[in-house]
């Protein structure tokens, strides 16, 4: 059987938690919109309308282009280079953060104004 692997996308690399590294642990603002995931380390990070845009950054400094969806019910993948969607492979569990975490995120860290702060 033919290896069907895409350079940058790991599918055996787990996520690295269940919200956003940089966020969790302190870095301005401390809250999310939605999260993504590498593709290539599992590296969980905020989306692009998130105030700190983590996920962005780290596919940036990292090299690592390919970023995925980390919500329930989103399976795409983004080419953060290249500016464009792709379908890929499934990756390692858990697929998405736990449906009883709330969007934005966490818990006890996002505004009242939250709407007038997004990207």
């Amino acid at each position: 059987m033919a290896d069907e692997r895409i350079p940058g996308i790991d599918p055996d690399v787990p996520p690295s938690g269940d919200g956003c590294v940089e966020c969790l642990a302190g870095a301005d603002p401390g809250w999310w919109f939605h999260l993504r995931r590498c593709a290539a380390c599992g590296h969980i990070g905020c989306c692009d309308s998130s105030p700190a845009q983590h996920a962005s950054r780290h596919a940036r400094e990292s090299g690592h282009a390919f970023l995925t969806s980390f919500e329930p019910g989103e399976d795409w993948f983004w080419n953060a280079e290249t500016q464009e969607y792709y379908d890929g492979p499934g990756l390692a569990p858990p697929g998405s953060h736990p449906t009883a975490q709330p969007a934005p995120g966490p818990v006890g860290k996002v505004p009242e104004n939250w709407e007038r702060l997004l990207h």
